[in-house]
């Protein structure tokens, strides 16, 4: 398995500003434009800015926006491939899924954004693609049927993908300004919770407790390891 490739830079058409800023910069500039305010912020003119260039510049490389987050994209997922493909493997598929699982949640859960472009570019020369591959290898080592193969390999980037998402999302304005903090902004709702009666929440009386001082990072392992858990099952392995 080869590692990430970034896309070529096309030539571009006559009388476009030839290039001052490498690939890498202007990729690296584009995801730190993502990392701050999400996709709306990225513009071909606000990168350009950040670069101090003219937006001629960054035509060099891309014909438009949904290049540019396209090749963003690939290009903070080939770095998360590039750091799966040197873990050594292991004689268990479902260890090694595990620990890539890990790796690639670790890439998402501070970039929000790219959660909800994970499987976007999906031709052959996209990392997101190459990412799919890798996991997906893990099960060829399993005892499964193709569609089991691949619900397992669906589940795992759910599970992944969702949970990334959901903890990367903007805390709440009070938390954020510092008002609150976390804990005591969960103790709110633990409050409440506590309050209903128990005979219709059963449930949610029961966990309460737990929900007050979950830690987000082992909320994830453990629903990876339920996932992965029902698959070492199916596999009887």
């Amino acid at each position: 398995m080869t590692g990430p490739r970034p896309h070529p830079p096309a030539r571009p058409p006559r009388g476009r500003q030839r290039a001052s800023h490498s690939l890498d910069a202007v990729l690296a500039g584009a995801v730190a434009l993502l990392d701050e305010a999400g996709v709306s912020a990225l513009t071909l003119r606000a990168l350009a800015a950040r670069l101090g260039t003219g937006v001629g510049s960054i035509y060099w490389y891309v014909s438009s926006k949904d290049e540019l987050l396209d090749r963003a994209i690939d290009h903070v997922l080939g770095s998360a491939l590039t750091e799966i493909e040197a873990q050594p493997a292991t004689a268990d598929p479902i260890d090694d899924l595990r620990t890539m699982a890990v790796t690639l949640f670790d890439a998402i859960v501070d970039r929000p954004w790219l959660g909800g472009y994970f499987m976007r570019n999906t031709d052959v020369k996209g990392n997101s693609l190459r990412l799919y591959e890798k996991l997906g290898q893990q099960t060829l080592r399993l005892g499964l049927t193709p569609r089991q193969r691949f619900h397992a390999v669906s589940a795992v980037v759910g599970v992944v993908v969702g949970n990334a998402v959901d903890m990367g999302q903007e805390p709440p304005p009070e938390v954020l300004d510092g008002i609150v903090d976390r804990e005591e902004f969960l103790g709110r709702y633990a409050d409440t919770w506590r309050a209903l009666d128990a005979r219709e929440f059963p449930f949610v009386s029961e966990i309460v407790d737990e929900f007050a001082g979950h830690d987000d990072k082992e909320q994830f392992l453990a629903a990876l390891e339920l996932t992965l858990a029902g698959l070492r099952l199916q596999a009887g392995a």
